[in-house]
């Protein structure tokens, strides 16, 4: 852990990307407010929504219904998943033309260093990125950038001034400008962790500042506490690469995909594009877990071990079987979610032979590896998913499997489904 002296982080974070992506997409939806939904529904939600929308008081997870009427011209696409990670890359693009990308965190939030007189160049250097986002890529996608000594402050920098904003926290300048913010206001402070904070007598940024190292290891119970501390102060943290654990996918059915045979086949689905990740990224899975929620309430929740396997043939076959177990432990009723995980992860040359399997199951098991390659290997010549073990029709609003979430941009070959028209 050190303390830099000097501006080493740029981070930049855009403006209500997902609305602002479809005004970009969609010239004739410019100049109205703009929420995006999953689905094609009166009962579903915003999941995103533009700054005009903002005005009129709707928020992520507003009803249709409720937006309609907070904002009767309010424009409600679908969302289009695909598109945004095609943005994403012209984005990342356009940003390695000015200085190199040092981490991606989501589709929308990245972090570049600063190197040698870039330092003192900063606020030229976003500038430029800004004015090189607004020719090649698009104007209606506006960022807000933030300068600081590390990664920490320039996200908190990024998101002082939004939208549009640029605010440059120099180490000679804290905490100054930090003290007028929220202790919400910082990343890693959750809702449950500010609780925790106002019991320990913690109400303001101030406060948080003042506390010693120990203290705030103590509030957290963990070193991450500590870790948020050196950052707030403009340390330079060095964090341990985490390690990939899982490979997973969960759905919110809509109503007319409810029903258990349907319920199926989505999880198929969802277990047939987590196997994909999978085999991308190089790794066998040794377990499966399926947690199925009734439209009634009540949770279920299974897992199953095996020989470490890559192929769609054996994922698909435990995943159901797990599923049949749990339909008929919530009484065969209609189901509301669902989810399943491909666990106990390995590379392929950290598995040992199974001095007790039989022949045959080593034998099929390679066979189903075969095929499963085979079928990758057609589709992605293809660009779609031409063939597969599991089914290929996507359930209500698409992109299963193969939505955004923070911290995961999905692969372009996550939305072969079926082929364009």
């Amino acid at each position: 852990m050190r303390q830099p002296t000097e501006i080493e982080s740029l981070y930049i974070d855009f403006d209500a990307f997902f609305a602002n992506a479809e005004k970009l997409l969609r010239p004739e939806l410019r100049d109205r407010p703009v929420g995006v939904v999953p689905l094609a529904s009166e009962h579903t939600s915003l999941i995103a929504r533009c700054y005009q929308a903002k005005a009129y008081g709707l928020k992520r997870g507003t009803s249709v219904r409720e937006a309609r009427q907070l904002c009767p011209e309010i424009a409600l696409p679908l969302a289009r998943h695909d598109e945004y990670v095609r943005l994403h890359h012209k984005i990342l693009e356009e940003l390695d033309r000015h200085v190199p990308v040092r981490k991606v965190w989501s589709v929308d939030e990245m972090e570049c260093s600063l190197l040698g007189t870039e330092r003192t160049r900063g606020p030229d250097i976003a500038m430029a990125i800004r004015r090189g986002l607004s020719e090649n890529v698009g104007a209606c996608l506006t960022a807000s950038i933030g300068l600081a000594p590390n990664q920490f402050l320039a996200k908190v920098a990024a998101e002082m001034d939004k939208p549009n904003g640029f605010v440059m926290l120099r180490p000679e300048d804290l905490p100054g400008p930090l003290f007028d913010l929220d202790l919400t206001d910082l990343p890693g402070i959750s809702s449950r962790m500010h609780l925790r904070l106002v019991q320990a007598g913690v109400h303001t940024v101030e406060q948080f500042w003042n506390l010693s190292p120990k203290q705030a290891r103590a509030i957290w119970n963990s070193v991450e506490g500590e870790r948020l501390w050196a950052q707030l102060h403009g340390y330079a943290v060095s964090r341990p690469e985490t390690e990939r654990r899982m490979f997973g996918h969960g759905r919110v059915l809509s109503m007319e995909w409810r029903d258990p045979v349907k319920a199926r086949d989505c999880l198929r689905l969802l277990t047939a594009k987590a196997a994909r990740r999978l085999r991308r990224e190089g790794y066998l899975a040794a377990g499966i877990h399926v947690s199925l929620r009734a439209q009634a309430g009540p949770r279920w929740r299974g897992d199953m071990s095996f020989f470490p396997a890559r192929d769609d043939h054996t994922f698909l076959h435990k995943a159901c079987e797990i599923f049949d177990v749990g339909v008929e432990a919530l009484g065969g009723g209609r189901l509301k979610k669902l989810s399943v995980v491909l666990h106990t992860i390995s590379r392929p040359g950290e598995v040992s032979a199974d001095l007790f399997e039989h022949a045959d199951q080593v034998s099929s098991r390679s066979r189903w590896e075969r095929v499963t390659d085979a079928m990758d290997a057609l589709n992605a010549r293809n660009g779609a998913c031409v063939v597969s073990l599991g089914p290929r029709k996507e359930p209500p609003g698409g992109y299963a499997g193969a939505k955004i979430a923070f911290g995961r941009v999905p692969d372009l070959n996550d939305f072969l489904t079926t082929r364009p028209d």
